[in-house]
Order: structure tokens, then C-alpha cells, then sequence
């Protein structure tokens, strides 16, 4: 019979391993805190360990909130807890073995997981009590920077997100430049300028009469961006965040509002110079991230309270969004037909596009699609600059047509 005080340190060491577990969660990038560990070392306590299913779905039922981290947690549980007697002898071991999977479970592996594992190698390899052998191949860490323009984002390791950002930071968006009502002076301007002819003149007593010429000033349009920070878009929308703090710091008039289940302005906090300080203020005025999409809903609080002070002068519209809304895109259409009609160029940015097969099925994409006058994705680098390239020249309608198509 084993002794009290042996009992007592083999719930220790459990514990242990849960909090270890979670690190290594929360370093993939689910939101796990030390609340959740302590929920989770409670439902152990009260299922039991008996069961490796039941150890799994209890820890799963702890750790998953959201579909998307379906995937992360169910490749991180099969390598931490990878001993097959682990749960036989849990209260007798410090440390679970972390051993790369097979070949053939080494590809399903995530970059995220893997990144995972060896932060969590590297700070525990000074802890003698701790036997941790972690091998990885090095094509799930690394990729050059041509492979890194192709890579989803979602699929990016946290190496690869952080030369992404910088990447991200180095882009410029050039909207084409629209003709404004007022003139300037220019030598080969197709108007004449007589108030400026007969100003020069009365300098010289009359006498000299040099004509003076003039041609229509050029402006960038207004740039309008409303982004998805929805739970399934909360990804690319960390890293569209960065994209946007290089533009509203590289142009002015840029207007950028957040939506999920409710509309929030963050054009003030984009302008502060330092990303992380810029992204900070948005993370604590956007109270609704991750949350569910009302689509319908935000745009039309969009058109009722801002439209008319952000979409003058030919505002270009950029509405980033999967089209997935909770609400079955009840007055979406009216509302982003509203929206269209407002804007000079409406561009949707769908993640969705990202797919080969992608078909516009969802009741919302069908409801947005014939009030758009480009649909792009938006999952890499190489697809933010073919959106800078695109906004520099003006939008043809055959890009449309396909989609158009397919909605009959």
C-alpha cells in the first residue's frame, strides 16, 4: 500500500505535468491560463485516469472553446502524453516522454505545435530532473522567403509569423490617384490660368504678358477598411492588423473599423508609431474579438453612423471577412448594397479563397457577392501584394464575372 506522503507527491507531479501540458497549449497559441489548468486538474481529479479517451476528451472539453483549436490540441495531447502505459504509471513518472511522431504523423504535425514543443525543450533543458528528448525536422521551422510569400498564415510557425510582420511592415498600398476639383499651375496644363496670366502681368507695370497654364490636381481617395475579427477569422486578423498599421502610418486618411457582433472605430489607435503599443489600444477598444459575426448588423451600424464622414471624395472600401454570419445574413444584402453604392471601389477579402474548390454556398457570401467590385483572398503574402498591385490600377469587371456565374 503506498504510503500518504507518496500519494500526496504523485498528485503533485500530475499537476505538474497538466501545468506543463498547458505551457506548452498556450504556446501554440490557445488561450490557456493558470484558471483553466486548475479546471483542468479538478475534472482529472474527478473523472479519473483509467481511460486514455476519457483523459483526452476531459482535457479537451477543459482547453478547446472554439473549433479552429480542435486541431492544435489534438496533435499536442498525442505527442506530450505519447507513452502509451503514461496513464498506468502517471503518479509514478515527473515528465511525460515528447517524441516525435512517425514519419507518417510527422507531416499532419502543426508548425505551431511543433514550435511548442521546442520553446518548451529549450527552457526546460537546464532541469536536471527533466528528460525531455524532442527531434524536429527542420523543414517544419524554417522556409525561405519565397516559400514564406506562399505560406498561409494559419499554417505559419511563430518564427515564420514574426518574418511576416516585418515583411508586413515594409508594404505599401498605392491606391490610384483620382483628379480633385481644384487646379495647380504646370507648364503643359491644358487650361489656360488668366487669373495668374494678369497677377504675373501687373508685376511688370503690364508690359510682358507671359501665359500661364494649368491642368487638374490628383489626390488619393479616402481608404475605408472594415476587418472580420470574428473566432474564425481571428488569425488573419492579427496579422491584417499589422498590414493596416503600416498603412495608416505610411497615408493619410485612412479609417479602420473592427467587427464581430459589434462595430468598433480603432483608426485613432493605428496611428501610433509603435506596432505593439498601436495593436495594444485595439486589443483593449475591440471588446468582441473572437467572438460570433453579425455581419448585417455592423455594417449597418457602419452606414447609419459613419458613412456619410468617411466615404467622400470616392472613398475605396476594403472589407475583409470570411461572409460567415451567425444571423443567416439577415439585411445584409440591403446593407452592402448600401455600402457599395457609397464607395467609389469595393474589394472583399476572403480567407475562404485560399481553397482550390471554394464555392460560394453560404447564404452570406451569396448575399454580398453581386454588390462587390473585386473579390481577392487574403492568407499570405503574396496576397497582400497583389493587392497593393491591384489597388494601383483601376478594378475590370471580367474579374467578377466567374463569380457572378456561379450564384445562378
Amino acid at each position: 500500500m503506498q504510503a500518504p506522503a507518496s500519494r500526496a507527491n504523485d498528485r503533485g507531479r500530475l499537476v505538474d505535468n497538466l501545468i506543463l501540458f498547458a505551457r506548452v497549449l498556450r504556446a501554440a497559441g490557445l488561450p490557456v491560463g493558470p484558471g483553466k489548468v486548475i479546471d483542468a486538474a479538478e475534472a482529472v481529479r474527478a473523472v479519473g485516469i483509467a481511460s486514455r479517451d476519457d483523459f483526452y476528451w476531459t482535457l479537451h472539453a477543459v482547453f478547446v472553446n472554439r473549433r479552429d483549436q480542435r486541431e492544435v490540441f489534438d496533435q499536442a495531447f498525442h505527442v506530450f502524453w505519447r507513452n502509451p502505459r503514461l496513464l498506468e504509471r502517471m503518479m509514478s513518472i515527473a515528465l511525460p516522454q515528447t517524441v516525435v511522431p512517425p514519419e507518417e504523423e510527422r507531416r499532419e504535425l502543426s508548425k505551431r505545435v511543433a514550435d511548442a514543443f521546442r520553446s518548451m525543450s529549450e527552457s526546460e533543458a537546464n532541469r536536471p530532473q527533466d528528460k525531455i528528448e524532442t527531434e524536429f525536422d527542420a523543414a517544419m521551422t524554417w522556409s525561405e522567403d519565397e516559400m514564406l510569400r506562399h505560406q498561409d498564415f494559419e499554417k505559419m510557425s511563430t518564427e515564420e509569423l514574426e518574418r511576416a510582420k516585418r515583411a508586413i511592415a515594409r508594404l505599401r498600398l498605392p491606391v490610384e490617384e483620382r483628379p480633385i476639383r481644384r487646379f495647380q499651375l504646370h507648364p503643359s496644363g491644358n487650361r489656360f490660368d488668366l487669373r495668374a496670366t494678369l497677377r504675373r502681368s501687373l508685376r511688370g507695370g503690364g508690359q510682358d504678358l507671359e501665359i500661364l497654364r494649368k491642368r487638374q490636381r490628383t489626390r488619393r481617395p479616402p481608404l475605408v477598411i472594415l476587418c472580420d475579427i470574428s473566432g474564425s477569422m481571428a488569425r488573419y486578423a492579427r496579422m491584417m492588423l499589422h498590414f493596416l498599421h503600416a498603412i495608416a502610418n505610411d497615408r493619410d486618411r485612412v479609417h479602420t473599423f473592427l467587427f464581430g457582433t459589434r462595430l468598433t472605430n480603432v483608426t485613432r489607435h493605428l496611428r501610433y508609431k509603435d506596432p505593439d503599443v498601436a495593436l495594444a489600444k485595439v486589443g483593449e477598444a475591440a471588446e468582441d474579438w473572437s467572438g460570433g459575426t453579425r455581419i448585417g448588423v455592423s455594417l449597418h451600424e457602419f452606414n447609419r453612423l459613419w458613412s456619410r464622414r468617411v466615404l467622400a471624395q470616392g472613398a475605396v472600401v476594403l472589407l475583409i471577412s470570411d461572409g460567415l454570419d451567425r444571423e443567416g445574413a439577415k439585411g445584409l444584402a440591403r446593407e452592402i448594397e448600401r455600402l457599395h453604392k457609397s464607395s467609389r471601389r469595393l474589394v472583399w477579402l476572403n480567407p475562404l479563397l485560399r481553397y482550390e474548390g471554394f464555392e460560394p454556398k453560404s447564404t452570406g457570401i451569396r448575399a454580398m457577392l453581386p454588390h462587390v467590385d473585386e473579390f481577392r483572398p487574403v492568407h499570405n503574402l503574396e496576397s497582400l501584394e497583389q493587392l497593393a498591385a491591384a489597388l494601383s490600377r483601376p478594378a475590370s469587371p471580367e474579374e467578377m464575372r466567374p463569380w457572378l456565374k456561379q450564384l445562378h
